[in-house]
């Protein structure tokens, strides 16, 4: 029979030695050894190592042409902006890694989604963190019906499988996998031994059970996930809850999805009765001013399947500073940077000695390129203090040789301006639709110096 061992492996350079040191002997890494657990087979049985397929159907090697893709079945949670970033909703025997910010609402929000499963489905709250009473309490406040939703305080994996098993549910939370511990590993709970050889025992039992699972994760100072990185490889979906814990709005994106699309985007509001679903999230980011205010720019941006519209605000004002300041709260910094050495070399526009500051209403965070576009007009608006049309929605890539160049979506981006009343668009030239878009006056450009034309004529 096989017999488990306990190792310290290297997370530099996967080394293993028998014994913890503050240095890895391999690669020279300091404090890069933590615990591992390696299954050896015992001495004078080398065929041991495939008891495991004793009685079973050993797998083949088989075209791939000949693998039938069997029907995957989803299981609506009830709330359709968590559906939408799911990818429809929850395929059996999946893994859902979610994290977010102490406080940002991720145990409300699948305390709520646990609830809205329908009666007949049975579900399973593991708590690591607070006990029953607490989240009962929690439950009371959000006012939903928890009777369907059973609960365990328990943080050993072991134990917790154990119930699993008798209890038999079609979706389990595990909030969150960095309080668990296995009895197999020595080091403390959190630990990247423990959290690593725990989430492989759960991904394990939700596979072969077929048991949808929902892992809560803590992050770290800059926002990422805690834990070996490992973690977000053995998930099927990977989604991060942002949004100010002292703000109203929330958002959830999925960085990773084998079931759906990336990048999708679900929109809530924090209320006193829990999370409240955003139907139309354009609305909330969209202040649409009385009258034209200089340095605002609407942009539509896509968000996985969906357009967004967001308004673009920039301040640009003379520097006390020798170096000027560029401050970017959305758009990436370094983009900025490139973006106003474009404005220089191919608009003649020189900003050496202004302050710029950049900003996405709502703390939306943009990774796209068709921001480009309206960055620029919007800081050129407040330079020059010149408004632009209330009605007027941009999107376009700008290259470094001053091309302005064409976006993914470009149909869909249009139809939803016009479907929120926008009159007017600046766009690329190579996504201008042949027929146009009904109530809606399109502005094709294909060089910077002719959005600097469009601009002086408006």
């Amino acid at each position: 029979m096989a017999r488990s061992k306990v190792l310290y492996q290297c997370s530099e350079c996967g080394a293993q030695v028998s014994k913890w040191a503050g240095q890895c002997s391999d690669c020279g890494a300091w404090n890069s050894l933590s615990e591992a657990l390696s299954v050896v087979p015992a001495a004078g049985k080398a065929a041991a190592r495939f008891a495991g397929y004793a009685g079973a159907t050993r797998p083949k090697v088989q075209a791939l042409g000949e693998v039938q893709p069997g029907q995957e079945t989803r299981m609506p949670v009830g709330m359709e902006e968590l559906d939408r970033v799911l990818g429809g909703g929850l395929v059996a025997g999946s893994v859902v890694l979610i994290g977010g910010d102490p406080g940002i609402g991720k145990s409300t929000l699948l305390l709520q989604a646990l609830a809205a499963f329908p009666a007949e489905m049975k579900a399973l709250y593991v708590t690591g963190e607070e006990s029953p009473e607490q989240v009962s309490l929690r439950s009371q406040r959000l006012g939903v019906n928890a009777d369907a939703v059973r609960i365990l305080a328990e943080t050993s994996v072991e134990a917790i499988l154990e119930h699993a098993r008798g209890e038999a549910p079609q979706i389990m939370v595990i909030d969150s996998i960095q309080t668990l511990y296995t009895e197999v590993l020595q080091s403390a709970p959190g630990s990247v031994g423990q959290v690593r050889e725990s989430a492989a025992q759960l991904v394990r039992f939700a596979k072969q059970t077929g048991t949808a699972l929902f892992l809560v994760g803590h992050v770290t100072k800059e926002g990422t996930l805690a834990g070996p990185r490992v973690l977000e490889h053995m998930v099927d979906t990977v989604l991060y809850f942002e949004g100010d814990s002292g703000g109203r709005y929330r958002i959830i994106r999925a960085i990773k999805n084998r079931f759906g699309a990336v990048n999708e985007l679900g929109v809530f509001a924090m209320t006193g009765k829990g999370l409240k679903q955003v139907r139309n999230p354009s609305s909330i980011f969209l202040s649409r001013h009385e009258q034209p205010v200089a340095g605002s720019v609407i942009m539509v941006t896509m968000e996985g399947t969906r357009p967004l519209l967001l308004e673009v605000q920039a301040l640009v004002d003379d520097s006390q500073l020798a170096n000027p300041r560029r401050v970017s709260l959305g758009p990436e910094q370094n983009r900025l940077a490139m973006l106003l050495a474009v404005q220089h070399r191919h608009g003649g526009v020189l900003m050496s000695d202004q302050d710029v500051f950049v900003n996405v209403v709502g703390g939306v965070r943009v990774n796209e390129t068709a921001a480009d576009l309206p960055v620029l007009l919007a800081v050129l608006s407040s330079f020059r203090d010149a408004t632009l049309p209330n009605e007027l929605i941009v999107f376009g890539e700008v290259g470094l040789a001053g091309e302005i160049r064409p976006v993914p979506n470009g149909q869909e981006r249009l139809r939803e301006a016009a479907k929120l009343g926008f009159k007017h668009a600046l766009i690329p030239a190579a996504n201008a639709p042949k027929s146009g878009v009904p109530g809606l006056e399109i502005h094709a450009v294909s060089r910077y110096a002719e959005v600097l034309d469009w601009f002086s004529n408006t």
